[in-house]
Formats: C-alpha cells, structure tokens, sequence
C-alpha cells in the first residue's frame, strides 16, 4: 500500500469527522492506533507475552 493512500484514507476519516461531526470518533480511533503501534514495536521484544494478555 502505497503512503500516499494511508494518507488520504486518514484525510477521508477527517473530513468526515468535521462534515457529519462525529468528534467522539477521535479518542477511539487514537486510542486504536496507539495499541496497534505498541504491538508492532514491542513484538520481538520480551514484553510481548505480556501484552498480548491484556487482550
């Protein structure tokens, strides 16, 4: 996937946040994001087993 696509995806996301505004969207979508970051950094590392039973 190219990166000009993920950008516009997240353009698309806000645009339809501010037209229909859906605020309450954010905080989910940034919490998501955060807890997809933690698991790619951390998945060779010693921490993953512990991560993975918060799921």
């Amino acid at each position: 996937m190219k990166n000009t696509s993920r950008l516009a995806i997240l353009g698309e996301l806000w645009a339809f946040m501010r037209v229909r505004k859906k605020w309450w969207l954010g905080p989910i979508v940034m919490v998501l994001l955060l807890l997809g970051l933690l698991l790619v950094f951390t998945q060779g590392s010693a921490l993953a087993p512990f991560i993975y039973t918060l799921f």
